[in-house]
This record gives C-alpha cells, sequence and structure tokens, in this order.
C-alpha cells in the first residue's frame, strides 16, 4: 500500500491503532521509545474517519510529511491531546508547506470519492472503508508509518 520513503533504520514505524467508539473513532499512536500520542475523538458513521482516510491518502500518494509524517517526526498538533512543545512546533512549522499541500490533496481526492467520481485511489479507499466497517464496538484496525529518516 506504501509509496513512502522508509527509515533506513529498520523497524523505525509509528503504530497507530484505530478503535471504533460506537459511531465514532479514537486513536492512538506509539513512537519508538514507547511514546505516545493520543488522537482525538471524531465522527464516523458509516464512512472513514477524518484521521483513518487521511492515513490512506498520504499513504498511497507517498507524502513524507503531511499529517502522519509529522505526527511520526514529533509534530505536537493543538488538536492532539499532548502538551506541544517547542520541538513539536519546529517539526510542524518546518514542514508547514508540505502539510498544507498534502491536506489539499487529501480533501481533493476523498471528496471526489465520497461524490463516486474516480480516482487514483478509489481501491485504497473502499478497501479501508471494507476494514473499518468490519469492526464490532471496541475493535481496533492498527497500521503502520515508517519514521522519517
Amino acid at each position: 500500500m506504501s509509496g513512502r520513503r522508509v527509515s533506513k533504520k529498520a523497524g523505525r514505524l509509528m503504530t497507530i491503532r484505530f478503535r471504533r467508539i460506537g459511531r465514532g473513532c479514537t486513536w492512538v499512536a506509539e513512537r519508538p521509545k514507547r511514546i505516545i500520542v493520543p488522537g482525538p475523538t471524531m465522527a464516523a458513521g458509516g464512512d472513514l474517519p477524518h484521521d483513518l482516510y487521511t492515513f490512506v491518502i498520504e499513504d498511497a500518494l507517498g507524502l513524507t510529511y503531511g499529517f502522519w509524517g509529522c505526527v511520526a517526526a514529533g509534530a505536537t498538533f493543538k488538536t492532539l491531546g499532548r502538551k506541544r512543545t517547542p520541538q513539536g512546533i519546529a517539526v510542524i512549522n518546518h514542514h508547514l508547506r508540505e502539510l498544507q499541500t498534502a491536506e489539499v490533496q487529501v480533501n481533493e481526492i476523498y471528496f471526489a470519492w465520497r461524490a463516486r467520481e474516480q480516482t487514483s485511489l478509489d481501491q485504497q479507499l473502499d478497501d479501508m472503508l471494507d476494514r473499518w466497517r468490519s469492526l464490532q464496538e471496541g475493535d481496533e484496525l492498527v497500521v503502520t508509518w515508517p519514521i522519517p529518516a
């Protein structure tokens, strides 16, 4: 599924656990050295949760420093359940242009897919939607993201 550049250090992955909570979703990411990044709770209904479709699209496009690459690199966004740090803010500031470009790309693809317009990522999004919909209350969908080198 991935077009991303992977860190040359083997095993340097961030694990993300998306948990179904009723008609919503929450997630927790774990970076190396057991650094826990709690994500927000978000609505999903019968659709893909926002951060999960962002993952699918950024992964498939090979976007190293979109939202998920920045989280993996230590970004501390206001929307996440951790204290913002100077280092985390610096990651965001350093990759702000890439983050903004990724957000535009993610939104264009996602909203076209939702409108049933053909996109290059229909299969990846359809497959993840099937995986998401198969989860029962409290079940987790686990994905990984390589830590940028």
